[in-house]
């Protein structure tokens, strides 16, 4: 539990690294040039990612609350609103006209359909503290002076295309539980 815990702290902590420390973060720039502090912030990310991930297989199962099954399907259709959101943010479509911050909503619906799934204290853990992260993320965001620029309006074609990435990208989640073992499907 411990590794699950250091990767949510050093997640965070990378993340909020250029928003609540901009001068160390300039220093850090001028001292390592761009392209070399951002590639040490994607690596920190990455360790997280791997930490997160090990620390939470090696997660002794400690249940904390039983969901009840019906709470699958919902699972199912706020995942595919995540993905939907998350395709948002680098789509061309017209979801940015009406949602802010769609990676960080993605990670927000992301994590409560996995909570609401899961009822171990690692899955509290982790996606309680993902969901925490996304929400303080969005909070530090909007307490920033900058007014929020809402895109043109763009061809509803490619509202299409960022639903059908979404379906196919649905599908490979599902095919990825299904090889790890866990079916996200009821039954």
């Amino acid at each position: 539990m411990t590794l699950l815990i250091l990767g949510l702290a050093l997640w965070s902590a990378a993340h909020f690294f250029k928003p609540a420390m901009p001068a160390q973060r300039a220093a850090l720039t001028a001292k390592l040039g761009e392209g070399r502090s951002k590639g040490l912030i994607a690596v920190l990310i990455l360790a997280s990612v791997v930490m997160m991930v090990i620390g939470y297989q090696q997660a002794e199962a400690t249940g904390v609350w039983y969901p009840p099954s019906f709470m699958v399907h919902i699972n199912n259709l706020l995942m595919l609103i995540a993905i939907a959101l998350f395709g948002a943010a680098h789509s061309k479509g017209n979801a940015k006209r009406y949602v802010r911050h769609p990676m960080l909503l993605s990670v927000i619906v992301w994590a409560a359909a996995h909570l609401i799934v899961n009822g171990d204290l690692a899955s509290a853990i982790l996606f309680g503290g993902m969901l925490i992260w996304a929400v303080a993320s969005i909070i530090l965001i909007n307490s920033r002076k900058e007014a929020w620029v809402k895109p043109a309006p763009a061809h509803r074609k490619k509202d299409f295309i960022l639903l059908a990435i979404t379906l196919v990208v649905f599908g490979a989640v599902v095919g990825l539980h299904m090889l790890a073992g866990v079916s996200p499907f009821p039954g």
